[in-house]
């Protein structure tokens, strides 16, 4: 029993290998270029033109930050099975793994934010134009 279970652990080791490169690439692509173009989402324009220019962009980059959380996701859930091992060789595999899971959840956490305020600013500044317009249109009539 003792030698299965070892046989296990190796297994796992190994298979952790080969999600810990597909996340390596996950990873890079966050640090690179996902956080970057979070950050410049943070600042936008007070027209509505750029704003609805800046969500445009923003769901092009949107489609490709989901697919590495996807992919990311994925790996990750190929090491569910680890939380039944608690061997002391297997504990600096499940640090790594939980530093992985903590990156990926914090940057799709801050994708779906940037998501929900650019829409909301979107939504915003259209109600905001629509009442503008709707002054004009008053004050053109008590003119007239």
């Amino acid at each position: 029993m003792l030698s299965n279970k070892r046989v296990q652990e190796l297994e796992l080791v190994m298979d952790f290998e080969k999600v810990e490169e597909c996340f390596k690439e996950v990873s890079s692509w966050i640090e690179n270029v996902g956080r970057k173009r979070l950050k410049e989402t943070i600042s936008t324009d007070d027209s509505l033109e750029m704003l609805v220019q800046v969500q445009k962009q923003f769901k092009e980059f949107d489609l490709i930050a989901s697919e590495y959380c996807r992919r990311g996701q994925e790996a990750l859930k190929k090491m569910d099975r680890w939380e039944d091992f608690s061997s002391v060789d297997v504990h600096p595999y499940r640090v790594k793994l939980q530093a992985c899971r903590d990156q990926l959840e914090e940057f799709c956490t801050q994708l779906d934010e940037s998501r929900h305020r650019i829409s909301e600013m979107v939504r915003l500044y259209e109600f905001f134009d629509k009442v503008r317009r709707g002054i004009c249109c008053m004050e053109k009539g008590v003119r007239n």
